[in-house]
């Protein structure tokens, strides 16, 4: 009885001091499944990232000269570097693909609606830093698709003038760019996925989850009270860990029976490789455009993206009330998906310097 006590005594002195208890708000029945667990999934990804980069990071060197023989180094000696590097190239498969997910859920379901629109956004530039991420880490194995990536950043950086001076070469003559990739890679990047992320919770905190789509075809994004709860926010955090479990099974299983690829050594000026599958569709319009058709397709969707809260205004949560915005952002992501299928099997294009 006394073991009992003492044991209540110090839980309810550490939630005094960190304030648990306050995670324990109810969360509607309708978000206990996968769906709404998506969000969770992508930060389950983003801690077995850091986890496996701090890891790599202390055999890795940012330097040109070394930075593929270090990564060698790690697949043939470093003690469980071949299966830390694995884990973390599919952990970041992962996280984009529960990223996107993610929002198109809340798409489909409005929950970016009123008074949710700024949280829409931080989602928007959660997924834009997620991708950031993708491409960091690209360059950082130093091998041809490296080369290739880094090529197009300074392009690219070339046509954004002063406000890509950051991305090229020009920037600094005394640390090489791939120094600099890794910095924002392992502090620039992870600092900002932290805080926005961190935003992005307050205002789930703050707003609360959006009421079901489903359940009638006059619900709107402002009737979150009376809805039946049969958990609180704590518990549907048990759920995700749960997900989580099964998630990271599967990306244990891929780390060891599909290992990360490593290319050649780094040729410059030669065009041979392809991106990873969520660049393929601007792959795809690269091809036709070039460079420049790259950056303003890339540019488009983001801003078709960011315009969805002012596109579908209306109160009503139901996709059988807002079939239009359904079908158009349906059919963009058919384009792109059909895109990147194109680009997979197309024979590699010549984009440099186009």
């Amino acid at each position: 009885m006394a073991t009992k006590q003492a044991r209540r005594g110090f839980w309810e002195a550490f939630d005094e001091r960190v304030g648990i208890s306050a995670l324990k708000y109810d969360v509607p029945e309708h978000a206990q499944g996968i769906p709404y667990s998506l969000g969770g999934l992508s930060l389950v990804s983003f801690i077995i990232l850091v986890l496996t980069g701090l890891y790599l990071a202390q055999f890795y060197s940012p330097m040109p000269e070394g930075a593929r023989d270090s990564v060698i180094g790690i697949l043939r000696d470093v003690r469980g570097g071949f299966f830390a590097r694995n884990l973390h190239y599919w952990a970041a498969n992962a996280m984009v693909l529960t990223v996107l997910l993610h929002m198109l859920r809340v798409l489909y379901t409005g929950a970016f609606k009123r008074p949710r629109e700024f949280n829409w956004l931080i989602g928007l530039g959660l997924l834009a830093t997620v991708l950031g991420f993708v491409f960091t880490g690209t360059v950082l194995k130093w091998d041809q698709e490296a080369m290739e990536a880094l090529e197009h950043n300074e392009e690219i950086a070339g046509l954004l003038g002063g406000l890509g001076v950051w991305f090229s070469t020009e920037f600094t003559k005394n640390v090489p760019i791939l120094t600099r990739l890794y910095v924002a890679h392992v502090s620039i990047l992870p600092a900002l996925f932290v805080l926005l992320f961190a935003v992005h919770a307050i205002l789930i905190k703050l707003h609360g989850l959006a009421p079901s789509a489903f359940k009638s075809k006059d619900a709107t994004t402002r009737k979150t009270a009376g809805e039946p709860s049969k958990a609180t926010f704590l518990e549907h955090l048990v759920v995700v860990g749960l997900y989580g479990l099964i998630g990271f099974g599967v990306l244990v299983f891929l780390a060891i029976a599909v290992p990360a690829q490593l290319g050649p050594a780094p040729v410059s000026g030669v065009e041979v490789t392809k991106p990873w599958w969520m660049f393929m569709p601007m792959f795809a319009v690269e091809n036709w455009f070039g460079i420049s058709g790259l950056f303003w397709a890339s540019g488009a969707i983001f801003a078709a993206l960011a315009i969805v809260p002012v596109v579908d205004r209306s109160p009503y949560l139901s996709p059988a009330r807002r079939r239009g915005v359904i079908w158009a952002y349906g059919l963009l992501a058919l384009l792109l998906i059909g895109l990147g299928i194109y680009a997979k099997v197309a024979p590699a294009a010549v984009h440099l310097g186009m």
